[in-house]
């Protein structure tokens, strides 16, 4: 999501969750506890969608 360095140790599961489910619309508030399955799926097709998108720039050019 930001261009920083990829960090040399990979990110824990539940830190890759969370961003998922904030592309979902979850917001990571104190009180908000766990992604539902909803957030997560929506995150998931969000990623998808980028992921088409590069895939589609990288052939074109």
């Amino acid at each position: 999501m930001h261009r920083e360095a990829r960090p040399k140790t990979p990110a824990r599961l539940t830190q890759m969750i969370r961003l998922v489910a904030s592309l979902g619309g979850f917001l990571g508030r104190k009180s908000d506890g766990d992604p539902g399955a909803k957030t997560i799926w929506i995150g998931m097709q969000r990623t998808m969608d980028a992921a088409f998108m590069i895939q589609a720039m990288r052939e074109d050019s």
